[in-house]
């Protein structure tokens, strides 16, 4: 495990004066190793406890709340749940209920809200609509004592720590590992727990190596357009990855699927325009093979987060993965490489990436 940096008790502009401090975002995406190996020691006994029940209700699809990076959490389980469970997973619209009153029959449902603060208005409302017609609900947050965990039949508490910088980090990996490891108690799954159990490993070997992004910020530093692709499990990570793009370095960032991509959006793409494409080993990088050959005609600059050695190789920068890594797990170490891109773009565009302009760490939606 890396040596954890010690909190940060302010984020006051006099620490920010030197462009290489240490931001507490950096302190926090340095923390995901060890937060994720805490999370599957302490918590497997209640993840199995709510597998369990959750087999016992035998819900015939699962719909999932949530907003901003725990949505994204979201897209990463519809493919967790429907690719290794052959679950249906819808994503839930709040405002059917917040903004137009629609009553949805999802007594069939299990119903899970996802929020790091667990203070949501809207998702709460959908854990409290779906309890009342009937659902299993089951909150996942960082908060026990947030009413959405206080609303829900089961809670599972991702035991982040406190999170101080506005974009989240390491709560958002451990979305996804919890995510995971349901998924491994579902199925009671040894070898699945063994791969887990691998993840901090991976989390970290992916933190060690500075130099690879400290270059591509410095190449990419004036880019004000980027463009990230996902496929599969990592449609997730594209769509974090923009996010955190946004949030961090005040890019203006959109995310595809590889695939849809290809349906019209790479009109956009000229000479140097920045591509970054999430692709790890697993059955979504042959088709990104296809998109890479269409960017490389158009002059594009690619920017590839991989493990994959021949496909990494055609890109003018490359984030190299740890090998080894299965698909479904991949998203929560492929968004750690994406996390130090945003924080080094936002440190060389002369930003504070711990508090983006007008944004506050917990947002309230109706």
């Amino acid at each position: 495990m890396p040596q954890i940096l010690p909190s940060m008790e302010s984020n006051d502009s006099d620490d920010m004066k030197d462009e290489r401090t240490v931001h507490l975002v950096e302190r926090e995406i340095h923390e995901q190793p060890n937060v994720l190996e805490q999370l599957l020691k302490n918590t497997r006994g209640a993840v199995e406890a709510a597998a369990a029940r959750i087999r016992e209700r035998a819900p015939s699809f699962f719909l999932i709340a949530a907003r901003g990076s725990s949505d994204n959490a979201a897209r990463y389980a519809q493919y967790l749940f429907g690719i290794r469970h052959g679950r249906v997973v819808a994503l839930a619209s709040p405002s059917l209920a917040t903004l137009y009153g629609a009553s949805l029959d999802v007594r069939s449902a299990l119903v899970i809200g996802v929020s790091q603060s667990g203070q949501s208005p809207d998702i709460l409302q959908v854990i409290e609509s779906a309890k009342k017609h009937g659902a299993l609900t089951l909150s996942i947050s960082n908060d026990v004592q947030s009413p959405l965990a206080f609303a829900s039949d089961l809670t599972l508490d991702i035991g982040a720590g406190v999170e101080r910088a506005v974009a989240a980090t390491k709560t958002y990996t451990a979305e996804l590992f919890m995510f995971a490891m349901l998924s491994a108690a579902l199925h009671a799954d040894n070898s699945a727990w063994n791969a887990l159990a691998r993840v901090p490993e991976w989390v970290d070997a992916t933190l060690r190596w500075p130099e690879q992004t400290q270059a591509c910020a410095e190449d990419m530093r004036q880019s004000e357009h980027w463009i990230i692709l996902g496929r599969g499990y990592n449609y997730a990570t594209a769509c974090e990855l923009a996010l955190k793009m946004q949030e961090m370095a005040g890019l203006v960032t959109e995310r595809f699927s590889s695939a849809d991509f290809l349906h019209g959006p790479i009109a956009v793409v000229g000479p140097g325009f920045p591509v970054l494409l999430c692709a790890p080993s697993g059955k979504a990088l042959a088709q990104f093979e296809a998109v890479l050959n269409e960017l490389k005609k158009r002059g594009a600059h690619c920017v590839i987060l991989s493990d994959d050695d021949a496909f990494g190789q055609r890109a003018d920068h490359w984030l190299t993965l740890p090998k080894g890594i299965p698909e479904w797990l991949s998203p929560i170490v492929t968004v750690v490489a994406g996390q130090r891109l945003a924080l080094e773009l936002s440190r060389l565009r002369g930003l504070n990436p711990d508090q983006p302009l007008g944004l506050s760490k917990v947002t309230r939606t109706l």
